[in-house]
């Protein structure tokens, strides 16, 4: 019995530190987030060799897979860091306030937090920066080939009115009398 619930108390803080890493993994782009469109009168088969050639060349500009796992490392490595710098941080706080050992865990699990968020937000600047890079290059491509690139027409809307209220006047006050006796 002292065994499984020794398997359990390891297991949950595990599952844990799995799920906020998990958050930082950076997949390289799946394709373009761009719009290529075929020249006038050139047949899709041929249009189609093309996207796969750019495609391709786009993949093989932003390194692959190679860029993207760079990236996941280096949010994972700021989440690592993130806990053990809690640990030490919470330590300390808790050695002062006496009980060294909650502080360590309270440090590493706000450690594990800040470190996960910063280095998921780290991850989406990467994924970001790897999707320009990867349509670009597809851009490129496609434009030396003498296809046409779409750019996304931007939604333009009026800038919105605020009307005041219209101010609030409370009405007289009503004054009650007896009516004259005459």
């Amino acid at each position: 019995m002292i065994s499984s619930n020794k398997t359990i108390s390891l297991a949950i803080p595990s599952a844990v530190i799995a799920l906020a890493l998990g958050g930082c993994a950076v997949a390289p782009p799946s394709g373009p987030s761009i719009a290529a469109m075929p020249r006038s009168g050139e047949p899709l088969s041929v249009f189609q060799q093309n996207d796969y050639a750019c495609r391709d060349y786009a993949n093989q500009s932003t390194n692959g897979t190679g860029a993207a796992q760079a990236a996941t490392t280096n949010s994972v490595n700021s989440a690592a860091l993130g806990t053990l710098g809690g640990a030490a941080i919470g330590a300390l706080f808790g050695a002062a306030a006496g009980n060294a050992g909650a502080g360590a865990a309270i440090g590493a699990g706000s450690g594990l937090l800040i470190g996960g968020a910063n280095g998921a937000n780290g991850a989406q600047y990467s994924a970001a920066g790897l999707q320009a890079h990867y349509d670009t290059a597809y851009a490129q491509c496609m434009t030396s080939k003498g296809e046409t690139i779409v750019q996304p027409q931007p939604y333009y809307s009026t800038q919105p009115v605020y009307v005041a209220p219209r101010p609030y006047y409370a009405p007289p006050p009503v004054m009650y009398a007896p009516y004259p006796a005459y």
